[in-house]
């Protein structure tokens, strides 16, 4: 079954309230009172929303083979709900949930128990209720389907933004409170208003670990932390894990060309965009990795190889599927080797990620992370936010020269489309002829 955008917005909006609909039984049976669970102050709990949108996205080529549906919607959710509990604890310097308490968990953001249900919960929208629930919505009026959709659209953004506000509002008050001494007083007025007290009210008694003692301790604690001389890119930072990004996109495209030299005796381009050596798919990986397994690098090998393997597999599958959703374009292809999954991914190199990762983990972050932290603040900032304008820029027109490609090369494509004035400097600037030689492998799809 394909998916329309249509069909997407529909989808995230009926998992999201399902979604509250379970938190909130569950919260009631708990603690004998009703507390809405979800972060926006409408009945809608996103993160499972996300999680419908990535499964329809993702999972549709994995419906005739269940047990790769049920192991791809365990990893997809799994990865979802520990970068929200990563990210909301960086927000709120608390974990909104934990499962510390329960076996089998990496460090209280996921566990093994909810993960196996999220792959329960793969078979079940894939296989029985998406195709249910498109067929009964496709029966509504296409404009009244549209109005629908955009007023939900346009009252979650405004919820989201008032939600936003007010806890920036409180991040902004614990932190000014923390800075100052016990016996003064601070008062924001940003905070004054009766919509954001509600708002931080129910937030509070949503998520006790929110509260706003506690986020002034732990603003305190950080404050103590920090030593006075300052380092750049420290531990797992923003700088740092961009750093990693360059680091990685430009070895990886070494090392595939490389590879490529030796293995097929041809000196191939590599590259995933038009201007330098650098391959995304392998910087986003160390990055991403990185991010990852930051909090696990010292664990045993076993671990992080296992770890690896199945983060490596699950992101050059996502990797492929985005490309050809995107680009109409397929930049690999594994049909020929032993134990592939639909000539995206396959076995062996699933290994070769997991073998990666512990030797970055082990051997290569480290060294890496040092030299990287050596870099003058000041310098460094200033180098690696003209590195990402720069990235940004080579990455669109990348896209746009590959979105011409596949148009020139499209039967049904307008022959009018050529007039326009980008369209004319890309066919100028980026011909087949250029496109084939930076994309040697890649392939149109319909």
């Amino acid at each position: 079954m394909i998916y329309t955008l249509k069909d997407l917005v529909w989808l995230f909006f009926i998992y999201s309230f399902i979604g509250w609909c379970i938190e909130v039984c569950y919260s009631a049976l708990r603690q004998r009172k009703f507390v809405n669970r979800g972060f926006v102050n409408s009945p809608l709990c996103p993160i499972y929303g996300f999680g419908a949108v990535l499964y329809a996205v993702f999972l549709p080529e994995l419906t005739e083979k269940p047990f790769f549906l049920f192991l791809g919607g365990l990893i997809l959710a799994t990865m979802l709900e520990y970068s929200t509990g990563i990210f909301m604890e960086k927000i709120f310097q608390k974990k909104l949930w934990d499962y510390s308490g329960i076996r089998f968990n990496l460090s209280g953001y996921v566990c093994a128990r909810y993960s196996l249900l999220w792959g329960v919960l793969a078979l079940v929208t894939m296989l029985f209720s998406n195709p249910f629930i498109c067929r009964i919505l496709g029966m509504i009026p296409y404009p009244i389907t549209l109005i629908i959709q955009w007023t939900a659209v346009a009252l979650l953004l405004l919820d989201f933004l008032t939600t936003a506000m007010v806890v920036l509002g409180m991040k902004i008050t614990a932190k000014r409170l923390a800075q100052l001494s016990e016996g003064m007083q601070f008062t924001s007025s940003f905070l004054e208003n009766k919509l954001t007290l509600a708002i931080r009210k129910r937030m509070q008694k949503s998520f006790p670990s929110i509260d706003k003692d506690a986020i002034i301790d732990s603003f305190r604690q950080r404050l103590a932390s920090k030593t006075e001389k300052k380092v750049f890119a420290q531990g797992c930072s923003f700088y740092k894990l961009i750093a990693l990004f360059f680091i990685g996109a430009f070895l990886g495209d070494i090392v595939e060309t490389l590879f490529c030299l030796l293995t097929t005796g041809r000196l191939m381009s590599r590259s995933s965009v038009v201007y330098g050596p650098f391959s995304i798919v392998w910087g986003l990986g160390c990055a991403l990795l990185t991010f990852f397994l930051y909090r696990y690098r010292n664990k045993k090998d076993r671990h992080i190889f296992i770890a690896g393997t199945l983060l490596g597999g699950a992101y050059e599958y996502i990797c492929s599927v985005f490309t050809e959703l995107v680009f109409g374009t397929v930049f690999w292809d594994y049909s020929g080797f032993t134990f592939n999954l639909g000539g995206r991914i396959n076995l062996l190199f699933c290994f070769f990620w997991g073998i990666a990762a512990v030797v970055w983990l082990k051997l290569i972050y480290p060294r890496l992370s040092w030299l990287i932290e050596k870099i003058p603040v000041k310098q460094g900032k200033l180098l690696f936010n003209c590195l990402i304008v720069f990235m940004l820029f080579n990455m669109l027109i990348s896209s746009m020269a590959l979105a011409r490609y596949t148009e020139r090369n499209t039967p049904s494509a307008s022959e009018g489309s050529a007039q326009s004035p980008v369209n004319a400097f890309l066919d100028s600037r980026f011909p087949d002829e250029r496109i084939e030689r930076i994309y040697p492998n890649a392939k149109l799809v319909d």
